[in-house]
């Protein structure tokens, strides 16, 4: 890989560490700010609201000032964030807390189109080796995360987890001294002014929905069951550090397959691996249905993160498949503000689902989310293997 993956590389770890230490640390204090504990993961929302809402303009506005500026605003307002979060915490203000958590979804929503811009500086047959090394920068998150998050907890005497806001300030300061030795190549004009095909007619093909919905479900259903793990283990009468070390080990799940899931999807092909994803995911569920020790928390995140690994890498794989350089932009917008909305959604309720159904309910409801992608890659990835054929026929 060239220089400037490794980078986007390193950039995206960076921004994956802030993503876990915020996992770990916002729903328990959502939990002790909250007034009432359905609103346990308000902040959760609201930080994946900023995301979700950053989604569109952050791929219109990279189109105009490029990805590497693009990146520099992204970082600017996650550091503002982390600042009023820091501010909320020293007066135990919830509300003003939520809004520093809005304010570092946003950031985040720029971020999570490092991806995109990895495939773009490198040859077009190292697409999924380059997205799958952006995405293996979460392996040192893994690791940082959980342990940065143990280790601020009591950081400054003023507020607790008050420390965590602190490291995220460094985390994106070192993003941007790293983004400054990153040559990321504007878009040529002949790209941006070619003629477009219409938003509908892109989106209405058979692998954009299976894209879309391969990493929507796959999105939700980790989020979900992550984002309620800290609070399912609490109340089982878990300490923090141990869930914090049961979401390093998911994390390790999410990225470190990543080193290979390139390789295996030039071996075996995107749908196949989608299809493996799905059977991970399942047996997450399983083994949480079948009881509450630290064992099953354990193995059945790490399970859900390598089920979460192959099937987002390769939904992104596909996406990238269905759009021309000059429809990129929009096309990009639309399956992010589609994923990460239904995100928001699932960081919205999982609290309440949680604290009102329980956490082995909560692992019921999820279920039919997994069978559904494996329906629509069977039935819908038919179509489309059906229309080529007969397009090479005639």
């Amino acid at each position: 890989m060239n220089k400037n993956v490794f980078l986007l590389s390193g950039c995206q770890a960076l921004l994956t560490t802030g993503n876990i230490l915020l996992v770990s640390v916002v729903a328990l204090i959502g939990q002790s700010l909250a007034a009432s504990p359905t609103l346990t993961t308000f902040p959760v929302a609201t930080q994946f609201i900023g995301l979700m809402i950053a989604t569109i303009p952050a791929s219109l506005i990279m189109r105009k000032i490029g990805r590497k500026n693009g990146f520099y605003l992204g970082n600017s307002v996650g550091i503002s964030g982390a600042v009023v979060c820091i501010l909320a915490l020293n007066s135990g203000a919830f509300y003003l807390f939520s809004i520093g958590t809005f304010l570092l979804g946003i950031g985040i929503g720029f971020g999570t189109l490092y991806r995109f811009a990895a495939v773009e500086v490198c040859p077009p047959e190292s697409k999924s080796k380059a997205i799958s090394f952006v995405m293996a920068g979460g392996v040192i998150a893994a690791v940082i995360g959980p342990q940065l998050a143990i280790f601020s907890q009591d950081l400054l005497d003023s507020s607790e987890f008050g420390g965590a806001f602190l490291g995220l300030l460094c985390l994106y300061t070192i993003a941007l001294i790293m983004l400054f030795f990153t040559h990321i190549p504007h878009e040529k004009i002949d790209e941006t002014e070619a003629e477009q095909r219409s938003l509908a007619r892109i989106i209405s093909q058979p692998v954009f929905i299976i894209a879309v919905i391969v990493a929507m479900v796959s999105y939700v259903v980790m989020n979900l069951l992550m984002t309620a793990t800290p609070l399912a283990m609490a109340r089982c009468g878990f300490s923090f550090s141990q869930a914090a070390n049961v979401i390093e080990w998911h994390v390790l799940g999410m990225f470190a397959p990543s080193f290979f899931t390139g390789s295996l999807i030039n071996r075996f092909g995107i749908y196949p691996m989608m299809y493996a994803g799905a059977v991970f995911m399942l047996g997450c569920i399983g083994i949480n249905l079948m009881g509450v020790s630290e064992w099953h928390f354990w193995t059945a995140l790490l399970l859900l993160g390598v089920g979460w690994n192959f099937m987002f890498i390769s939904a992104t794989q596909l996406l990238t498949s269905t759009y021309l350089p000059a429809e990129k932009a929009k096309s990009q917008a639309a399956n992010e503000f589609i994923v990460f909305s239904m995100v928001t959604l699932s960081a919205l309720s999982s609290g309440w689902l949680e604290a009102t159904l329980g956490w082995q309910a909560m692992n019921w409801i999820v279920l039919p989310l997994v069978l559904w992608a494996l329906a629509v890659i069977f039935f819908i990835g038919r179509i489309d293997s059906q229309k080529k054929a007969s397009l090479v026929a005639s």
